[in-house]
């Protein structure tokens, strides 16, 4: 007897939930599932009525009043109104961010543009030549030391010239009352 009750019986069926819609069949050979009745195509399919209340609730969940689709549809605008903005706001970034590589890129060939130019005229340029032309062609000579006349300068790096230079030496002086 006990040897019968671990060896597993293959045509032994087992019901779960339903018995007569769900059958599960341990093994290869399963059966096909009872067919349904089938109803004659005149006669009318019987629906059992549903309550009152559950109608008046579907009938409510299918009717929308005037404020909400009014609601929907202001919040549908704003949020057109806020996808528009922000795509415009993304497509002035976006140009805004190519006209900067594009000056930037201006920039460092005026720069490279200029440095070159700067380098000629520092190459063309020789100190020698401009001395020998000035003292022989034009007549300069250097300043002796008694026409040499210092000065100081109390507010700026430059002096402008209305009248002669005191024999002093001395413009102005800043911080002391003139007497």
């Amino acid at each position: 007897m006990a040897a019968r009750q671990n060896r597993p019986d293959y045509r032994q069926q087992y019901r779960r939930g339903d018995a007569a819609s769900q059958m599960y069949v341990q093994g290869n050979v399963v059966t096909k599932p009872a067919e349904e009745p089938r109803r004659h195509e005149g006669s009318p399919v019987r629906h059992r009525k549903a309550s009152r209340q559950v109608r008046k609730n579907r009938k409510l969940a299918l009717r929308m009043n005037s404020a909400y689709v009014i609601f929907l549809a202001v919040a549908a605008v704003m949020a057109l109104v806020v996808c528009v903005n922000y795509i415009e706001l993304q497509s002035r970034i976006t140009s805004r961010s190519k006209n900067i590589t594009a000056m930037q890129e201006e920039l460092a060939r005026l720069r490279e543009e200029n440095n070159t130019r700067y380098n000629a005229v520092m190459d063309s340029v020789n100190l020698d030549e401009i001395r020998d032309r000035a003292q022989n062609e034009l007549g300069m000579v250097y300043a002796s030391p008694e026409r040499i006349i210092g000065y100081e300068s109390p507010a700026t790096d430059y002096v402008k010239k209305y009248e002669d230079i005191p024999e002093d030496g001395v413009l102005a002086r800043s911080g002391e009352n003139d007497r």
